[in-house]
């Protein structure tokens, strides 16, 4: 599988971004996607996930409610759909793929994305 990352850009605070992860290989519908992301000086962190069905997902605390995770399965892609971002929110954003999870951390990832920039302005 192999993934590509691309919506980032630059918005005002209280603006709203969609990030698209594009996804080659047959097998995309059976990974559980996440999105992690790594702001200058900081360690790469759990954003959002949804799994293979697309019934559950999950947040974490700081953009929960904010932010949104979707998959389209025909399309091979999954979506993080931002609203209200805040100046917090500039970071480098990541999709990963896992055939387990999952998983909040970095490791039990199989793929990664090359990611895109996300720069909030306040």
């Amino acid at each position: 599988v192999q993934l590509q990352a691309s919506g980032g850009g630059l918005v005002q605070a209280g603006g709203s971004l969609r990030l698209s992860c594009a996804a080659s290989g047959r097998t995309f519908s059976s990974y559980t996607m996440s999105w992690f992301r790594q702001a200058p000086g900081k360690e790469r962190e759990f954003v959002a996930a949804i799994r293979s069905t697309g019934a559950t997902t999950y947040y974490a605390g700081s953009v929960k409610g904010r932010f949104t995770i979707s998959r389209d399965i025909a399309k091979n892609t999954v979506y993080l759909q931002m609203n209200s971002l805040k100046p917090e929110d500039t970071a480098v954003y990541y999709c990963a793929a896992t055939g387990g999870g999952p998983y909040t951390s970095n490791r039990g990832y199989d793929y990664w994305g090359q990611g895109t920039q996300v720069t909030v302005s306040s």
